[in-house]
């Protein structure tokens, strides 16, 4: 599939050469693109994988969004060093844990699978892995909260505006009203 996105690559790129960051109205196209790249990874990882997660706010309907898809791929920790060479060969390259130990990142650096497939952002997580939970739980309040997703959307586009080249400060503007949904998530895991 080629990228559909109006805006090539799903980003523009200003003439100091930083991304700017883009927030485009919901697209159901988003979800297509998922299963295509998750469709890939099955074929490439067969049994190794537990899940293949589509997180982040373009897995989540009616959500304005960076049109960049994110995934968890679920697996064993056992069977790491074997999923890390499983997608070698499909064209990624192992980033570490930028930061956040346990999710492992990977790029795609095949340059022909690189311009027909959609922009996305792959991590390889152990099943029981906080930060996948919390990517779920995030991810499934939001689904069922019309509310939430018109107020996380707001704040998505206001730090996108004040924040056009500067993807830390956007994540920074986000954070608490993750915090809050994350919070009112597990609040309600203990009460049950």
């Amino acid at each position: 599939m080629k990228k559909i996105s109006g805006i090539k690559n799903a980003e523009r790129i200003s003439n100091s050469m930083q991304k700017e960051i883009i927030i485009e109205e919901y697209n159901k196209e988003w979800t297509n693109w998922f299963k295509e790249i998750r469709n890939i990874i099955k074929s490439g990882l067969g049994a190794l994988t537990i899940s293949i997660e589509h997180v982040g706010s373009t897995s989540i309907e009616g959500l304005a969004a960076k049109p960049i898809i994110d995934i968890d791929v679920v697996v064993h920790q056992k069977d790491f060093s074997k999923v890390k060479s499983k997608f070698s060969g499909l064209g990624y390259i192992h980033q570490g844990d930028l930061g956040i130990p346990g999710r492992e990142a990977f790029d795609l650096i095949d340059a022909k699978k690189k311009d027909l497939l959609p922009d996305h952002h792959l991590y390889v997580c152990d099943k029981d892995n906080p930060e996948l939970k919390r990517h779920i739980w995030f991810r499934d309040y939001l689904r069922n909260s019309p509310l939430y997703i018109k107020k996380y959307e707001k704040i998505k586009k206001d730090a996108a505006k004040r924040h056009p080249f500067d993807i830390d400060s956007y994540i920074k503007c986000k954070n608490a009203f993750i915090e809050k949904i994350l919070n009112i998530v597990e609040k309600n895991k203990k009460e049950i």
